[in-house]
């Protein structure tokens, strides 16, 4: 029997990968993730949505330690964000204790509304930037 979670998690991603995101990547005002491919070694961008707080960036993962670019995050710490269409190099830390469901109060209402309406397992990254 296929988790409802599993089921939500595969369906939501392949919209993400294969519609949503590669709009989203041409849009000039899109906040872009750049991370480091784990396995490839490559630039993987991923489009997002959180809030810039003096020198970091706040954002909420909707699925957490499944999201690639948690998983990149975890081998290689070392990003890039693309905000208002400038880059900044950063570090990223995956905040495992901090309250995700709060954190999204802080953050832009749409983007979180939307984490919170297809996320299963909410995780919270704070990038300080250079």
């Amino acid at each position: 029997m296929v988790d409802r979670r599993d089921l939500q998690h595969r369906l939501i991603t392949t919209f993400q990968r294969h519609v949503a995101n590669p709009i989203s990547r041409r849009l000039g005002t899109q906040t872009l993730l750049e991370t480091t491919g784990r396995v490839s070694g490559r630039p993987r961008v991923t489009p997002l949505g959180g809030r810039r707080v003096g020198d970091s960036f706040w954002f909420v993962s909707e699925f957490g330690e499944r999201s690639q670019y948690i998983r990149n995050i975890r081998a290689d710490n070392r990003v890039r964000l693309r905000l208002h269409g400038h880059w900044h190099s950063g570090i990223a830390h995956v905040l495992n204790g901090d309250d995700a469901k709060s954190r999204l109060k802080e953050l832009p209402r749409a983007n979180s509304a939307a984490v919170r309406a297809v996320g299963t397992d909410l995780l919270t990254v704070r990038v300080d930037l250079n």
